[in-house]
């Protein structure tokens, strides 16, 4: 029998890396499965009514940034200045062309300014306050600092910024925060985004891997659409998404096969942790981690699933 093919998919992950379930009660962790299931849903309904890939994963997307359960828009953590610094990308499979911003503050969902990027700017990726001006040409909402601030996020922060430490979203439980989708539509076409608010207490103006073209975020209507979560700095130099469309491509791997090669053999060799969410060009999900679990949810035509843990 061949792959059966389905009408639509779609894809979501707030972020590698888990609380440990010893330090996460049952109402918490159902708070972040409710929440998962239902940003899932977002874009789930847009491309069970014909919606193209494009428009779902950007609708998810925001729903993502929305909650302050993800470091992403609302819920991004603090730099070692006391302000955001974000970070988003999209691609669209299809045309492959792609939008991304980094190091905005102002911005209520970076994933709206990324999309502006791509499809009315001559540019693929706009830093700081070039993008922050950009951003008010095409009425992108901006919002207050009150907006952003998080009491949880605010206390992450006042552990560590006297230390000059960077660390991760929760650097004692390794949860990478970064929130992102693929989509697979009706048409076949494919794509993908991403979102992050990066590392606690980061300094020098850090960029991860998210709004990088090929590193945190692909797509490609010839092989997948990927969307990455883990360390940055080990999936801009292992360039995963891209790498795992290049083994589709030029090697033939399945989606499987490509992403269990990237994710569970090259990143561990460098000593990089994380995951991906992917679907190729045939609808078939992948939700591959290296890391204790990853907070993730997809669907099809048929089926939905919603998980936390490996």
């Amino acid at each position: 029998m061949g792959i059966i093919k389905p009408k639509y998919a779609i894809a979501l992950h707030g972020g590698a890396g888990t609380i440990l379930r010893n330090k996460i009660t049952p109402a918490e962790e159902a708070n972040y499965m409710h929440t998962l299931a239902d940003c899932l849903k977002v874009g789930q309904l847009l491309l069970a009514a014909g919606s193209d890939a494009l428009s779902a994963v950007v609708a998810t997307t925001i729903a993502l940034e929305n909650t302050p359960l993800f470091n992403a828009g609302k819920g991004s953590v603090f730099t070692h200045t006391g302000g955001h610094e974000m970070d988003a990308a999209i691609m669209c499979g299809q045309s492959l062309k792609a939008g991304a911003v980094a190091g905005v503050s102002r911005i209520k969902n970076p994933i709206e300014l990324a999309q502006a990027v791509m499809q009315n700017s001559q540019h693929v990726f706009l830093s700081g306050g070039g993008a922050e001006a950009f951003a008010a040409t095409q009425n992108i909402p901006v919002e207050t600092d009150d907006y952003f601030f998080d009491a949880y996020r605010f206390k992450q922060w006042q552990q560590v910024k006297n230390t000059g430490i960077t660390q991760l979203d929760h650097a004692d439980e390794k949860k990478f925060g970064t929130v992102g989708c693929v989509a697979f539509d009706v048409n076949g076409n494919l794509a993908a985004a991403t979102s992050t608010g990066g590392m606690t207490n980061k300094q020098y103006g850090r960029i991860g891997d998210t709004p990088i073209i090929g590193a945190g975020t692909y797509a490609n209507n010839n092989t997948c659409a990927v969307s990455c979560t883990g360390h940055g700095e080990y999936f801009i130099r292992a360039v995963v998404a891209y790498d795992i469309s290049c083994l589709m491509e030029y090697r033939g791997l399945t989606l499987q096969q490509a992403c269990d090669k990237v994710v569970k053999d090259k990143l561990l060799q460098m000593g990089g942790e994380g995951g991906v969410i992917a679907i190729d060009k045939n609808g078939q999900i992948e939700m591959t981690f290296n890391s204790e679990g990853m907070y993730r949810a997809c669907a099809n035509d048929t089926q939905s699933t919603v998980a936390i843990y490996s």
